[in-house]
């Protein structure tokens, strides 16, 4: 009877021990693909929500600005965002302007999880193509500078790195007798973009 305790003991210590080294190893492996996870997956996640009641996050920026927000498209090196509250539009934010994100530590947990693989397609939609969309639609804009400065107006030319922008007031139609200036910005100067209307994203 005692060496039949005996073997049982031992088989739970056997089992016990392998638990360990498989929960041991189950840690390692999640260790590892939590280090080749891109902040453009965790942003994809935040914004997966269910639409009628999107996840809402606070997005701290370069020029010091705050915004409450809800993710609404992500690019290869930009976020779209619709503001939770204050003037209607998009804003588009650029990955290097975001200093920090605030969110409810579920939808922290949340968005570490295994993504879905992302389309091809959204990876090769740099910061530069949405703000050619917008070139395209003529569409006003009040672009944020990481000093705290904001140019209003139209985007006549989008380059690989910097944009061309026609100054003018906000919420009027861009021509040649309203325009007060203009300005080339380099891409690492935009802390984010308002624009009056959504870009187009397939």
């Amino acid at each position: 009877m005692r060496w039949d305790r005996f073997f049982d003991d031992l088989e739970d210590q056997l089992a016990s021990e392998w638990e360990a080294e498989r929960a041991a190893l189950d840690t390692e492996a999640e260790r590892l693909r939590l280090s080749r996870v891109q902040l453009s997956e965790r942003l994809s996640l935040l914004g997966a929500r269910d639409a009628a009641a999107p996840a809402v996050a606070s997005f701290d920026l370069a020029d010091g600005a705050t915004l409450r927000a809800s993710v609404t498209g992500v690019g290869a090196d930009w976020v779209a965002l619709a503001l939770a509250e204050g003037p209607g539009g998009a804003v588009v934010v650029p990955f290097s302007a975001i200093s920090a994100i605030g969110m409810p530590h579920a939808d922290l947990l949340r968005t570490a999880r295994p993504a879905p693989p992302r389309s091809p397609l959204a990876d090769r939609l740099t910061f530069g193509f949405v703000l050619r969309d917008l070139v395209r639609r003529r569409a006003g804009v009040a672009v944020h500078l990481g000093s705290g400065r904001v140019l209003t107006g139209t985007i006549d030319r989008a380059g690989a790195d910097h944009l061309d922008i026609a100054l003018h007031e906000p919420g009027a139609p861009r021509r040649t007798d309203a325009v007060a200036g203009y300005r080339l910005v380099p891409f690492s100067a935009v802390a984010w973009i308002r624009a009056d209307e959504a870009p187009a994203l397939p």
